[in-house]
């Protein structure tokens, strides 16, 4: 509920009305509190007040509950008691300006991301690798870059990680160590996410994330995403909500602190995103929650216990609503007492003990002054939304899906020519290369074995008619011998007859 001085009225205590200032909104928040204590009802006033001021906003929505406020609420019992309370005659009761996302495309329009966008690092977080397969992933990648191959969709990066495991040994020198055994694991990982239908998120067109930032008749709208089946797979969910967060930041100018801000992100079920993760990586998602404030993006965790907040994030977020929390365990009661000491004391009562006395939407307030200060700590109740609590029909989702102005733009993906078409095409050529070598190598052997058959007849021939003028040569010697010898005896004995006879005479 919107004030013309820049003020949301979200919460009623004692000293009457609580207001969130405009000009603190992006200081980000926490909406905390057991199971049923009335988290959503929480985000779904937050979100209101800032759609009536002109602010648009994006929420995950995890049963389908959220998906009322597009829609006109009615006066109830609970309400009507509530009235007088809060000072409110007549509620206008109405929905909100709102699109619906859906990361699988079934309950809204399709959001996706290319590999190249999520990064080696958001990746490597959704893959669960370990810091040697993280490395050589931010080497497949750097590699991609140097050589001008897109990375898009999952055979891309697929066919990249092959590619570079092939050519190892060209690329140890200059990018590194790139073991075999760590390839296989990476993509033994990408077959897991693929069969838990992670490929239908990498692709084309990917999200603008500017396109969350509209308004429709001075009010801004609500970007809501169905998160219900999402939600069974929490690595993807988290790291997805988190590229959005980053695309934000990379995406959006520095604009300071502004009377309002341009887009509040409120990040359901936060504990997700804590969850396992690096140091590395928290480090790095502390620096984009500090810096994108300064981008008019204010940022608020829901989550069931303060305690899913590591302190390093949870020391920014300076616009605090703490629902019930339960003590049942030594570690709930240390948890309750930790969350007491953050808010700034109120004398009139027992932080801890309040903590553990709230009801079904009421909650312990704290937003931050005019001068950025904390206040002090008011037990209140939340104001009742003016819009419909619980989830719409398929039939009045459809019809705002088809009327949304995005509608058309991301519902049909394309493939465009990308490292998998890219890497292919080389395969195709040097296989042809291969086979042209291969048959140059044939043939120069049977050239060799053809001139070596001719070298061996031509050897052998030689060696015939060398034999044959032997054989030739002895046979006319062995006739010459013969005939000499023939012609001496005859000539003997025609010697000795003439003699004889003359003698005889």
């Amino acid at each position: 509920m919107y004030t013309d001085d820049k003020q949301l009225y979200i919460a009623h205590c004692d000293n009457g009305p609580i207001y969130m200032i405009g000009k603190m909104a992006n200081r980000h928040g926490m909406i905390a509190g057991a199971t049923g204590t009335g988290k959503t009802v929480t985000l779904q006033v937050l979100a209101e007040s800032f759609c009536e001021a002109g602010v648009p906003c994006f929420m995950a929505d995890m049963k389908g509950d959220l998906s009322g406020i597009s829609q006109p609420g009615m006066m109830s019992s609970f309400i009507e008691k509530r009235c007088p309370e809060f000072g409110i005659e007549n509620p206008d009761f109405h929905g909100c300006p709102t699109r619906f996302f859906d990361v699988y495309g079934e309950q809204g329009h399709p959001l996706r991301a290319t590999i190249s966008d999520m990064g080696p690092q958001l990746l490597a977080r959704l893959l669960d690798l370990n810091e040697t397969q993280t490395g050589i992933l931010n080497i497949v990648f750097k590699i991609a870059d140097d050589q001008g191959l897109l990375l898009i969709d999952m055979k891309d990066l697929r066919m990249m990680l092959d590619y570079v495991a092939k050519n190892a040994r060209e690329y140890t020198t200059t990018y590194g160590t790139v073991s075999s055994v760590s390839v296989g694991a990476i993509q033994r990982a990408l077959l897991a996410l693929e069969a838990e239908g992670g490929e239908i998120f990498f692709g084309e067109p990917s999200f603008n994330v500017l396109d969350f930032l509209q308004t429709e008749g001075g009010r801004g709208v609500m970007n809501v995403l169905a998160a219900d089946k999402l939600m069974l797979n929490p690595k993807l969910y988290s790291t997805f909500l988190l590229w959005l967060l980053s695309e934000l930041y990379e995406q959006l100018p520095e604009v300071g602190d502004l009377e309002l801000p341009k887009l509040v992100f409120f990040f359901d079920e936060a504990h997700m995103l804590f969850k396992d993760t690096s140091k590395a990586l928290i480090d790095k998602i502390e620096q984009v929650i500090r810096l994108v404030r300064s981008k008019g993006v204010g940022v608020y965790f829901i989550t069931q216990s303060p305690s899913d907040i590591p302190e390093i994030i949870a020391g920014q977020l300076g616009n605090c609503v703490l629902h019930g929390l339960r003590a049942y365990t030594p570690k709930d009661q240390k948890t309750v007492k930790a969350a007491a000491q953050t808010f700034r004391t109120n004398p009139n009562f027992n932080t801890e003990a309040a903590i553990l006395e709230l009801g079904t939407g009421e909650a312990l307030v704290s937003f931050l002054d005019a001068k950025g200060a904390p206040c002090i700590v008011e037990r209140a109740k939340i104001l009742f939304p003016l819009s419909q609590i619980g989830p719409i029909t398929e039939g009045q989702r459809a019809a705002l899906i088809r009327n949304s102005r995005l509608y058309g733009i991301y519902d049909k993906s394309f493939d465009r020519e990308s490292a998998y078409e890219l890497l292919l095409e080389q395969q195709k050529q040097e296989e042809k290369r291969r086979q042209r070598e291969e048959e140059e190598e044939e043939k120069r052997l049977e050239r060799e074995a053809r001139e070596k058959e001719k070298a061996r007849s031509s050897r052998s021939t030689s060696t015939t008619r060398k034999k044959k003028s032997t054989t030739r040569k002895a046979v006319e010697k062995t006739i010459n011998t013969t005939a000499t010898t023939f012609g001496r005896q005859l000539g003997k004995s025609i010697f000795r007859g003439i003699l004889g006879g003359i003698f005889k005479k």
